[in-house]
């Protein structure tokens, strides 16, 4: 799956901004049908896992996020500027929720004052490399995942990707209550990377987050589609196929 590259000064198009930049593989027609399955399969989950129908065990955190700035130069601000520490509310999460030790997608959601309003950022267990880096990829281990966004920004220059991974600790348990006890002693930090859906990772900033009192887990609604991060939009095909599902979700947690 290739090594992340971590650089601060390349090419703003590494990549190229074709292909990807309006998901022309995938047509309108397509992405519609694929998010209607993938809101029927959620739903079905809904009726018999509640009141997360995935990422049903977490660990609520709470820290910050310092921007590092980048040379990727994406058009966004927010990503390539420079800026001090905000605070942030995060939730690390087994997506299907199958016992540790057993390897599951691991996620990781983000939220951020965005300007005034709530910014969501959505990760979980990928590949590094391409293609790999739009499928889902289990891990044992929080600290051996890139946990990347999956499907793709749009920004004045092209697509991006965004993905989170472990500077340290090395070796964090992925089961919760394990997880949420080495968070109380010691921090996760985590390099926020951005890429061209081709290219490679460049650093743009860092996560510190920590298990904070208060109970392990609560009912924490992200959604990175109505709460994008500052600068950035939706590509229509991605809405296609992802809100859907997120409606079914949504509205069967607001239901329960």
């Amino acid at each position: 799956m290739g090594e992340t590259r971590e650089r601060r000064s390349s090419s703003g198009t590494a990549g190229g901004t074709g292909g990807a930049t309006g998901g022309a593989g995938l047509g309108a027609g397509v992405a519609r049908a694929a998010g209607w399955a993938l809101g029927a399969g959620f739903a079905a989950l809904a009726a018999v896992r509640r009141p997360h129908p995935i990422h049903p065990h977490g660990v609520v955190l709470h820290g910050s996020l310092t921007r590092t700035g980048s040379g990727l130069a994406t058009g966004v601000p927010w990503l390539d500027e420079p800026a001090d520490a905000v605070p942030v509310l995060a939730r690390a999460s087994r997506s299907a929720g199958v016992a540790a030790p057993l390897p599951d997608v691991i996620g990781l959601a983000v939220r951020l004052d965005g300007g005034g309003r709530p910014a969501d950022l959505e990760l979980a267990s990928t590949g590094v490399g391409w293609p790999w880096r739009f499928a889902l990829v289990p891990h044992v281990s929080p600290s051996r995942a890139l946990l990347g966004s999956l499907l793709p920004y749009r920004t004045p220059t092209g697509p991006v990707l965004l993905a989170a991974r472990t500077v340290a600790p090395d070796d964090l348990p992925a089961e919760p209550d394990a997880l949420a006890r080495r968070l109380e002693r010691q921090p996760w930090r985590l390099a926020l990377l951005a890429a061209r859906p081709r290219g490679e990772w460049h650093r743009v900033g860092e996560l510190v987050l920590r298990r904070a009192p208060g109970p392990r887990d609560a009912l924490l609604r992200f959604d990175a589609g109505r709460h994008p991060l500052p600068g950035t939009e939706q590509y229509a095909w991605v809405r296609r196929l992802r809100d859907p599902a997120y409606r079914r979700v949504q509205g069967d947690i607001d239901a329960g």
